[in-house]
């Protein structure tokens, strides 16, 4: 469940509600890739700016058109009772397994999300990726956190945050929190630049953004670091160096991810909640020079 490529697609939508005809799009060409699974409803996925039953309506779209491949629903919410919500419209849908974020506007303590995830974890029958993303949560995860976390029953995946591009500094890291947890539990990388680091550090799995949009790609990435092939992984990644040059300075993948896929037709126009926009002027402009550079048009 927890290995290999998991890709994140993006939720498309405007003030009007989802595309669901494009959403669909983006997972049958997941599906049709045969990626290890496809995680919807993640930070790409806009999760935060949907209502309850938009995430449920999304969580069951996936399901319906993955076909075999395993569907990851992300489930956080300022709330533990829209969490615990979340939690079983995903189950509902027929969800292989979760990811929750400890999302708060008041900063959280340990206990606080310690609390969290052992309530969602004696509500659920299916597996939970522990989602560990300061950038967004401004949550920081100490690694004793995540090994009393990781005692909990559900619990089978930790998403950690980029690793860096040192490749032995991410081998202590990770091999850190291996210590701490059990041997069941996986360890994902996020943060596309640093999946190839990840990946040949020791990490299980990649939960990739733009998998959700080049899974093929992704796909070859991820396989040559699970064959041992780490200078292939990274001669991979290095390719995609003027994409990862975009996310850097635009602050992250996500209004990266979205404007690409509304430059390349897999989107319409505009696909991101308001008040976010995908790039516009000489930005967009950029970022259509680096889809031609990379070929990244079809």
């Amino acid at each position: 469940m927890f290995t290999g490529l998991s890709a994140f697609p993006l939720t498309p939508m405007n003030e009007q509600g989802i595309n669901e005809r494009a959403f669909v799009g983006l997972v049958k060409h997941l599906a049709d890739a045969n990626v290890d699974s496809i995680g919807v409803l993640g930070s790409t996925g806009s999760y935060a700016y949907l209502r309850t039953e938009e995430r449920a309506r999304i969580a069951k779209l996936c399901v319906e058109n993955a076909g075999s491949v395993p569907v990851v629903v992300g489930i956080g919410a300022l709330r533990t009772r829209d969490v615990l919500a979340n939690a079983e419209s995903a189950q509902q849908a027929g969800a292989r397994s979760v990811l929750l974020a400890p999302v708060s506007y008041q900063k959280l303590t340990d206990d606080e999300v310690y609390d969290l995830y052992a309530t969602v974890s004696r509500s659920l029958s299916v597996p939970l990726c522990v989602y560990d993303n300061p950038g967004t949560t401004h949550f920081e995860f100490s690694d004793e956190l995540h090994g009393r976390i990781a005692q909990l029953e559900q619990v089978r995946s930790i998403k950690i945050p980029p690793v860096g591009n040192d490749l032995d500094a991410a081998r202590e890291r990770i091999s850190r929190l291996r210590a701490l947890i059990p041997t069941e539990v996986t360890l994902g990388i996020s943060g596309d630049p640093a999946a190839a680091t990840g990946l040949n550090a020791g990490c299980d799995a990649w939960y990739s953004v733009i998998g959700g949009l080049y899974p093929h790609a992704a796909l070859a990435l991820t396989r040559a670091a699970q064959a041992g092939d780490a200078q292939q992984a990274n001669s991979l990644s290095i390719a995609w160096e003027p994409l990862w040059a975009l996310y850097r300075e635009y602050g992250g993948s996500l209004r990266v991810a979205a404007t690409i896929a509304e430059i390349t037709g897999k989107v319409s126009q505009p696909c991101l909640p308001q008040p976010l926009k995908t790039l516009q002027g000489n930005d967009r402009k950029r970022v259509e020079q680096v889809i031609k550079q990379l070929d990244l048009a079809s």
